[in-house]
């Protein structure tokens, strides 16, 4: 596993310690009332909305955090269509771990389900045109990776995962900078007096910005911001494939292919994961 890997874990662990010690630091003390200790039993995840499962290999995470003793058994797999009625997993262990690990657990399914189900929306709208779907960075706080993880399962992908694995020039930089050649100059002479090989994209507002970007050279991608659909098209037919172009603000479910039909190779949508409607779903003993 390299580094990188070994940093979502980490953080996924870090995330689902934190989401126990906000719902359980000082007990469950209607279980502890109600059941008696050692008691054993199983419980299985139901399906009760259409849409796309995301969360199993994190609910599996969830309740080995609770309990090692549980035993996790998969009977769909993340990225699945589900509809009601499905059996997402079954476990079986203590009673008292598998209702401490029952609402951490649903919470996080039914945001990243929610996620998933919306980006195979946005996906399938575009699924016969070059361009990707990416996500952005409005995600929950604490829950980038599970957010992410989402988008992955229903079809999308991942944009940078933070500030440090991708160099965005956006708008605040550039005006900050004193403009957009002082603010991509200043950053390739940052990568190199570094030693970094990120990759740099640089927001354009205008034609006119695209103009200069293009003059400045020595960047990957521009992020077309707020354009319309018509001025999208005449950046793509000006940039004619020397850089990669992005289309971002202002897309919907609704716009989205006449975006996607320019011939733009990215389209971010920041609604993925920032407003976000949970799917379904319920723990329930068996």
């Amino acid at each position: 596993m390299n580094n990188f890997n070994q940093q979502i874990e980490q953080f996924r662990l870090r995330a689902i310690e934190l989401a126990f010690l906000e719902d359980s630091a000082l007990g469950d003390h209607t279980s502890m009332a109600c059941i008696p200790p050692g008691t054993r039993n199983k419980a299985v995840l139901k399906v009760k909305d259409s849409g796309i499962i995301s969360g199993i290999s994190v609910a599996q995470m969830v309740l080995t955090y609770v309990d090692p003793t549980i035993t996790f058994t998969p009977l769909l797999r993340d990225g699945d269509r589900i509809s009601p009625g499905d059996i997402a997993f079954k476990a079986e262990g203590p009673v008292h771990a598998l209702l401490k690990a029952e609402r951490v657990l649903l919470n996080l399914m039914q945001r990243m389900s929610g996620i998933a189900t919306k980006t195979a929306q946005y996906v399938e709208k575009i699924s016969d045109t070059k361009a990707k779907l990416l996500d952005t960075r409005k995600t929950a706080p604490c829950l980038r990776y599970f957010d992410k993880e989402a988008v992955r399962h229903g079809g999308g992908h991942n944009h940078r995962w933070g500030l440090y694995d991708m160099i965005m020039v956006k708008d605040n930089h550039i005006d900050y900078a004193g403009g957009i050649e002082k603010a991509i100059r200043r950053v390739q002479d940052y990568l190199k007096n570094h030693n970094l090989s990120l990759e740099i994209e640089v927001e354009a507002r205008t034609m006119s910005d695209i103009e200069k970007i293009l003059d400045i050279g020595g960047i990957h991608r521009i992020m077309l911001d707020n354009f319309t659909i018509e001025a999208t098209y005449k950046a793509v037919q000006r940039v004619a494939g020397a850089v990669q172009l992005e289309s971002s603000g202002g897309i919907t479910i609704e716009n989205i292919r006449d975006y996607a039909l320019t011939g733009v190779d990215f389209i971010s949508v920041g609604a993925l994961t920032h407003n976000v409607k949970g799917l379904d779903l319920s723990l329930k003993a068996i």
